[in-house]
């Protein structure tokens, strides 16, 4: 199911976005990523990760939000991006979390050519319980976090559904 927003913001519902899948977990740190992608059948990558995570053991996956479909920023000429929002806990220290993520990215086919070049696999820490970090290595919460609908949205929208509830015709995942 799509949802358009505006004219060039449209959201995505699937079988594990939106979805919540645990509410309860014993390890440590609650974290809150960002996925991203523009290379590739971007959806398939996205439901082979959480496939990934799930089976992973460091990580508890918690919830997902809707995907949105949304146009690239910095370098512009690419094709638009599908971004979500995923909330998951560990017990990995920040860095060790960076490195795994930076592995799954490479899995998934992610090269870095160059700042804002089109991918198969992007993922940001956008936060790491309530830790402020800010190395050359890892800048938690993500910068400029707060200024990105790809984001915002997405963030907002898992939000809403964990108030609410609502689950866009997939009533039996909250329950």
């Amino acid at each position: 199911m799509k949802k358009k927003i505006s004219h060039k913001l449209t959201l995505f519902y699937s079988s594990n976005f939106p979805q919540k899948f645990n509410s309860y977990s014993q390890k440590k740190y609650k974290v809150t990523i960002g996925i991203g992608g523009n290379i590739g059948n971007t959806k398939k990558i996205f439901d082979k990760l959480i496939l990934c995570l799930r089976k992973d053991a460091r990580f508890t996956l918690l919830m997902t939000s809707p995907l949105l479909k949304n146009p690239p920023f910095g370098f512009l000429e690419q094709s638009d991006f599908l971004n979500g929002i995923i909330r998951l806990q560990t017990n990995l220290c920040p860095n060790a979390f960076l490195k795994a993520m930076q592995r799954y990215e490479k899995k998934f086919g992610r090269k870095r050519s160059f700042q804002d070049a089109p991918r198969t696999l992007d993922i940001d820490i956008i936060f790491f319980d309530n830790k402020k970090i800010n190395t050359e290595n890892l800048i938690i919460p993500h910068k400029n976090w707060a200024n990105r609908e790809s984001v915002i949205i997405p963030l907002k929208r898992m939000k809403n559904e964990r108030k609410t509830k609502k689950s866009y015709g997939w009533n039996e995942r909250w329950n």
